[in-house]
């Protein structure tokens, strides 16, 4: 006999969103992880909150929140509210109740420059890496660097010259008319109008010059997962300073290790100060490379020359995943947090499939 359709809506309800998650659903590893870093980041949550006034929303839901942004592409914060407030799932991974009232789509705008004033994203990435460390992960001895375009927000138009001066009104002042054929622009006497930290840079000989930055990620080659990384404004000269950088401190702690990379860090200098720092370089060769048979002739070159190629994925999830394929904040610090956040997003998801295989 065919049931009757009545749509009734209950007055209560009895299930919690803890037991309507599956037990196997993947953001519960997921969730495990966030939890253990936020416990672990709440002291520096104490320093950034006034001890008096009425209660803000909880850092942590608001970094959840985020975080469910990331794994699940939601274009904006206001879409991201709008999941909030059906979604179970989302729900019980921000830590919300059934009849919990959602905040305004303005409090991550609010709350965002006190993230960043205290540096929640790298102290977050951090807690991340250290947790991978100590489930045995990461590799302590050979790690691979590279560099990738970020696409800012901002417009060819809004490319203009620093010393423009005023002159007739716009045919239209929404979306104006500009002709720049034939005019030389360059970072030195031009400037974006909309997002300044922004520089006019093209990757390699034939392509096409945008207004972007520059991400540097450095990932140990055991695993491909992310241990450092920094967001920085475009230069022909950024991706092996940044790498230096990023490399040293690993360096320091007294073992000695290999760093791969492309062609791109195969120059002289590099090479020089990798090796003063204690650092062997696994760099591709070029036609006239500075590396030579000492270091080349070894099995494990060869290794790093396939394991340097990993950091290519990283890059690939973080542009078509986590919605850095064209970059949706200005400036440089800001550009840095969501990218040192997203690159931990990235770990989180890699971690959970990798402890899942090893299980």
């Amino acid at each position: 006999m065919r049931g009757d359709h009545l749509e009734e809506s209950g007055l209560f309800s009895y299930i919690s969103p803890e037991k309507r998650v599956p037990q196997d659903h993947p953001l519960r590893a997921i969730r495990k992880m966030v939890d253990e870093a936020l416990k672990e980041l709440s002291p520096r949550f104490d320093e950034l909150y006034s001890h008096t006034g009425r209660p803000s929303i909880p850092p942590e839901q608001l970094l959840r929140a985020l975080l469910l942004q990331i794994f699940y592409t939601v274009r904006s914060e206001r879409q991201l509210m709008e999941q909030l407030n059906y979604n179970l799932l989302f729900r019980w991974f921000v830590g919300l109740a059934m009849d919990d009232l959602l905040w305004d789509t303005t409090v991550f705008s609010k709350n965002r420059d006190r993230l960043l004033e205290g540096d929640i994203a790298g102290a977050f990435f951090e807690q991340i890496v250290n947790q991978a460390g100590q489930q045995g992960l990461l590799s302590e001895e050979h790690f691979s660097v590279d560099g990738t375009l970020l696409e800012a927000w901002a417009s060819q138009k809004s490319f203009q010259r620093k010393d423009k001066r005023r002159g007739t009104p716009p045919d239209d002042p929404g979306n104006p008319m500009v002709n720049f054929r034939g005019e030389r622009r360059t970072n030195q006497t031009h400037q974006s109008t909309t997002d300044p930290d922004s520089r006019l840079f093209r990757k390699g000989p034939g392509h096409e010059a945008k207004l972007c930055y520059l991400g540097h990620a450095l990932a140990e080659n055991r695993n491909g997962l992310l241990v450092s990384v920094r967001a920085t404004a475009a230069d022909g000269r950024a991706e092996r300073q940044v790498a230096l950088q990023l490399v040293e401190p690993l360096a320091k702690k007294g073992r000695r290790i290999t760093l791969g990379g492309d062609k791109g860090y195969d120059t002289p200098e590099f090479v020089e100060q990798l090796r003063a720092a204690g650092v062997t370089p696994h760099l591709a060769q070029k036609k006239y490379s500075s590396l030579d048979g000492r270091t080349t002739r070894h099995a494990g070159y060869q290794v790093s020359q396939r394991k340097r190629k990993q950091i290519e994925e990283p890059f690939g999830w973080m542009k078509t995943v986590g919605l850095l394929g064209k970059l949706r904040h200005r400036g440089v610090e800001l550009v840095n947090w969501v990218f040192t956040f997203t690159a931990a997003a990235y770990n989180l998801v890699r971690m959970r499939k990798l402890l899942e295989a090893n299980a």
